[in-house]
């Protein structure tokens, strides 16, 4: 594993992820911010949680945050998190008045930043708030560290690839376990044993499903035998240490058919042509382009409605959110490629899929994972 002592990353790591959003605060004249989303909260302290009650981080201009958590909560916090300085709270008190309070005893000033976007942050909590902090402002983030999180830094890059070597490991485990009269529960009950046996968060097992067409990928697991001839999708989404790493491919029960072979590679060139275009200073636009029209030009989709890739890194334990689509490819994208973005790539038509973790990197996109690009097929000798 990529950890360093108690924690996933350094504490100088840590550090150089608050001098981040410190200079987001000065940029904005902020005294205090406040992160109680999961993503920011556990990307800057090392510990998120979900949100039975109200939790989150908050950032002085200057100095060391502290969390706000309940007092049930104050042992794993202190087990993750670099930061020691805990508010707690009892599951009876109302985490705003504490917050207040805690402010208050800080020498808390007029401009507090908050991510408006939130879903944690409701107007209920906001007017709270202003009615506990009658003297101060809160002004809105404007998901600027959402944004600062878009690049990876050297440790955050090693972290992922261990997880993404991981990952192609438990792919090839699920492949050899899809057969006509095994259900894609028992598959993903397959993968959820591996996510474990080789060290990946509890959560989300990720997709096993049976379809015919690109808009078949995120259906349920079915408990019916996947019988002969299925084309199955395989999606794991596991997370090492809160950090998601991702993978589709596609296992043909029994022989895949030379169209669907033919379809699978026309999809893999495409890609592959997408990732070497994933330089510094591309547009997302252009580089969405040349899987979205080249899919369209080849025939092999009557349209294409979905992003061909969105942004990977920390991902909370538990968030509304699936995906980060902060960062996401789709036509109207104008934002810049830079080095040490890291995302996660797919494309699909005719039910078949194929997807990967990239690096972007001077040369283009480096392939964390790296398990074969082909349609796998059961009961087939190589």
């Amino acid at each position: 594993m990529s950890s360093i002592g108690p924690f996933s990353f350094s504490v100088d790591e840590y550090r150089r992820r608050l001098s981040m959003v410190q200079e987001v605060m000065r940029a904005r004249q902020l005294d205090w911010a406040i992160l109680d989303e999961p993503e920011t909260m556990g990307w800057l302290s090392g510990y998120a949680v979900g949100e039975n009650l109200w939790r989150a981080c908050l950032v002085p201009a200057v100095g060391d945050p502290f969390l706000l958590i309940r007092k049930l909560d104050v042992a794993p916090a202190r087990a993750k998190s670099w930061l020691q300085d805990i508010v707690a709270f009892s599951d009876w008190e109302e985490p705003v008045s504490v917050l207040a309070a805690a402010l208050r005893s800080r020498g808390a000033h007029a401009r507090i930043g908050v991510d408006f976007q939130s879903h944690s942050f409701t107007r209920q909590r906001q007017a709270l708030l202003e009615r506990a902090l009658p003297q101060s402002s809160f002004c809105d983030l404007e998901r600027a560290v959402w944004d600062a999180r878009r690049c990876k830094s050297n440790e955050e890059v090693e972290h992922l690839r261990v997880a993404a070597s991981l990952l192609d490991r438990a792919v090839l485990k699920v492949a050899d376990a899809i057969r006509p009269d095994a259900s894609q529960r028992d598959v993903g009950a397959v993968a959820a044993a591996e996510y474990y046996r080789l060290g990946f968060d509890d959560g989300f097992v990720g997709y096993v499903t049976a379809g015919s067409d690109w808009d078949c990928l995120h259906t349920s697991m079915s408990d019916e035998p996947i019988g002969n001839g299925a084309l199955v999708h395989v999606e794991l989404l596991p997370k090492l240490k809160g950090y998601s790493v991702r993978i589709m491919r596609t296992v043909a029960v029994g022989r895949a058919t030379e169209d669907q072979k033919s379809t699978y590679s026309a999809l893999c060139a495409l890609q592959d042509e997408q990732f070497r275009a994933m330089r510094p200073g591309a547009v997302a636009a252009d580089v969405d382009a040349i899987v979205r029209q080249g899919v369209l030009s080849a025939g092999l989709r009557p349209d294409y409605e979905n992003i061909t890739g969105y942004t990977l890194g920390f991902s909370a334990p538990s968030s509304q959110r699936v995906s980060d689509l902060y960062r996401s490819f789709l036509p109207t994208a104008t934002w810049l490629l830079e080095k040490g973005m890291v995302f996660h790539m797919y494309t699909s038509a005719r039910g078949l899929a194929v997807s990967e973790t990239v690096l972007v990197t001077e040369s283009g996109a480096e392939r964390l994972t790296r398990t074969p690009r082909k349609i796998f097929e059961t009961g087939v000798k190589a």
